[in-house]
């Protein structure tokens, strides 16, 4: 089993309350939008840590990270890009390839918009933890957090962080 942390749009913030959960994961995901690379540093001096960059990401982001990460973890295939869109609206860039190979889980940020949701015509959970930095219009700080275990997404939790600074 693994205890995953997601979070999402940190736009170069991180601060004692993310790394509480940091600390209490075994591998931390990163949706993009990272800002300043002090944060994922940050994190990769905890716990491993899989990311990929954001619109906002310059070049030192996208050297180290990806645009889509396609990993499997525990036997569950997932795929996490920025802009990825939502169930029955994912954005053209990744539609087609999305609907010929589903991911169990599919992870996208960007939005700042919390959002859980089954699609059910492809079958899988689409995860966007909303954004655990203070840039942005939210006024709730959020991530997800979750276990994985043989092939099962279990224990699915909403951390609510403090309101933003």
């Amino acid at each position: 089993m693994k205890k995953i942390l997601l979070l999402s749009d940190t736009h170069s913030f991180i601060d004692n309350q993310i790394l509480k959960f940091v600390k209490l994961a075994d591998e931390v995901w990163h949706a993009g939008d990272i800002g300043d690379l002090k944060v994922t540093d940050t994190i990769k001096k905890i716990k491993p840590l899989r990311a990929v960059f954001g619109n906002i990401d310059g070049n030192e982001a996208r050297v180290e990270f990806t645009l889509d990460a396609k990993f499997s973890v525990e036997n569950v295939a997932v795929w996490m890009t920025h802009i990825g869109g939502y169930p029955n609206k994912y954005n053209p860039r990744i539609r087609e390839e999305i609907k010929a190979n589903p991911p169990k889980i599919f992870i996208s940020g960007h939005s700042h918009i919390l959002k859980v949701q089954f699609d059910k015509q492809l079958n899988l959970l689409h995860l966007n933890p909303g954004a655990a930095g203070n840039h942005g219009f939210h006024k709730i700080r959020t991530m997800l957090r979750f276990n994985l275990d043989k092939g099962e997404i279990k224990d699915l939790e909403i951390i609510e962080l403090a309101t933003r600074g």
